[in-house]
């Protein structure tokens, strides 16, 4: 007939453990063994059912979780401010990624707008400038000047009086 002990956390369960409550019955060559826990326990301790007889030993072990356990509400709370917090980084991380573009786009707009308005107002002075510098000046009367290379190699008043053609 097999004997069954139960352990928690390490240690052996009494029939009459506090917190927890050992029901056993044998049949013939069956033993059926159960604990009812009379309070709720913590978050991670462990179960340990280990039956024996002559031919061996068979063990169990059951990790319990409580719902109600405050370990669960503060794992729990954790997770939602860590979320929130790395969220909100990340949103602070594009913003200050697109703001520079954002910047950048409107700066174009408004340089195209510029650039029309110059558009619509510059083809009648490139008009009036084209046919001032069509028309021909008298002729006869043309009047030759050294390039600025020239004047800035020799500056003597000299030569640049040479270098004019009239």
């Amino acid at each position: 007939m097999p004997s069954v002990q139960w352990w928690v956390g390490g240690t052996p369960v009494a029939m009459n453990h506090t917190g927890f409550r050992v029901t056993s019955t044998t049949l013939g060559p069956w033993a059926n063994s159960t604990i009812h826990l009379t309070k709720l326990p913590e978050t991670g301790t462990s179960l340990l059912c280990e039956g024996r007889n002559p031919e061996g030993t068979h063990a169990l072990t059951i990790l319990l979780k409580s719902g109600r356990s405050p370990l669960v509400a503060q794992t729990f709370m954790k997770g939602l401010i860590r979320g929130v917090f790395y969220g909100a980084i990340g949103v602070t991380l594009l913003f200050l990624c697109l703001v520079p573009l954002m910047a950048k786009h409107i700066r174009m707009k408004q340089a195209k707008k510029i650039a029309a308005m110059k558009a619509e107002k510059s083809p009648k002075r490139a008009r009036q400038g084209l046919e001032t510098s069509l028309r021909l000046k008298e002729p006869g009367k043309s009047k030759v000047t050294p390039s600025p290379e020239q004047q800035i190699l020799d500056p003597s008043p000299q030569t640049s009086k040479k270098s004019r053609i009239n």
